[in-house]
C-alpha cells in the first residue's frame, strides 16, 4: 500500500497566528511535522490556505498545496489536497501542522492498523498513567477513547468514560485503563471521500468531536497505542515549553 501524509496547515488561528512559521529550535513548527512525516511515509506534503506557508514550505526543500480558506476540518482540508496531489496513494494520514514532535513510532503504530485490511480508519491513544493524576484525566481538551476487544473505537467523549463504579474518582486510574486520543488520524482513500460528504451528526455537535461524526454513520476506527507523549502548540506558552522538551531531548 503507499501511504502519503497530508498535513493541514493554516495561518489564522485566533490563540496563536502564524504558529506554522513559528520558530522552534531556529527551523519553522512546520519543517519539524514535515521532516518526520517524509521520513516515514511514501509521500508527505502540507496542505495550507495560505501562500506564506506555501514559500516558507518551498524554502525548507518541503512540498506544499494550496487548498481553499473556506474548510471547517482539517479532515476537509486534507481531501482537497488529496484530489490535488493524492492520487494513488491507497491511505491519507492527517498529521496536525501543529505537532512537532510527532514520532516515528507513532506513524508506524498507525500504519500497521492498515495490516488489517478491515481497517477504514485509523488513529491512537495513549494510556492514562495513575501518575498523571485525576486532573489530567478530567481534562475536557483531552479526549477519552473507549475500545472494544479487537481495539476499534466505541465512543470518544471530553467526560470521562467509562464510569467507574463503587469507587471514588481518586482512585479510578488505579482500578481501569483509561485511554487518551491522540489526534492523528489516517483513512483509506475511498473512506476519506465518504466521510467529508456527511453533514454533521448530533453527537458531534455535542461533543465538538469530529470523529463522531463518522462514528455515528457506522465507520469504524481502528485504534493503535502509543505510550510516547508529545506537544501540541497551540498557544505561545506552548512553544515555549516546546523549545524546552526540544533542548532536552534533541540536544
Amino acid at each position: 500500500m503507499k501511504f502519503i501524509a497530508l498535513i493541514p496547515a493554516r495561518y489564522a488561528s485566533t490563540r496563536f497566528p502564524a504558529k506554522p512559521l513559528a520558530l522552534l529550535r531556529g527551523k519553522p513548527v512546520i519543517q519539524w511535522v514535515w521532516e518526520t512525516a517524509a521520513r516515514c511515509m511514501d509521500d508527505a506534503v502540507v496542505c495550507t490556505d495560505d501562500e506564506r506557508i506555501m514559500q516558507a514550505v518551498e524554502r525548507f526543500g518541503g512540498r506544499a498545496v494550496m487548498t481553499s480558506t473556506s474548510h471547517r476540518s482539517g479532515t476537509d482540508r486534507c481531501y482537497e489536497a488529496y484530489q490535488k496531489v493524492g492520487q494513488g496513494a491507497d491511505v491519507v494520514v492527517n498529521i496536525q501542522g501543529d505537532e512537532p514532535f510527532i514520532h516515528p513510532t507513532q506513524l508506524q503504530t498507525i500504519r500497521a492498523c492498515f495490516e488489517n485490511a478491515d481497517t477504514q480508519i485509523a488513529t491512537l491513544v495513549k494510556p492514562f498513567r495513575p501518575e498523571d493524576g485525576l486532573e489530567a484525566l478530567r481534562n475536557p481538551n483531552s479526549p477519552k477513547v473507549v475500545v472494544d476487544n479487537q481495539m476499534r473505537a466505541l465512543y470518544f467523549s471530553r467526560s470521562v468514560v467509562p464510569y467507574v463504579r463503587g469507587a471514588e474518582p481518586d482512585v479510578w486510574l488505579s482500578r481501569h485503563t483509561f485511554y487518551k486520543h491522540i489526534g492523528l488520524y489516517a483513512y483509506r482513500a475511498d473512506v476519506l471521500r465518504q466521510i467529508t460528504s456527511l453533514p454533521q451528526s448530533s453527537l458531534e455537535v455535542a461533543e465538538s468531536l469530529e470523529q463522531l461524526r463518522w462514528l455515528q454513520n457506522g465507520f469504524t476506527i481502528r485504534v493503535g497505542i502509543t505510550d510516547v507523549e508529545t506537544i501540541g502548540i497551540d498557544t505561545p506558552d506552548d512553544l515555549m515549553r516546546a523549545e524546552v522538551f526540544a533542548a532536552q531531548h534533541f540536544g
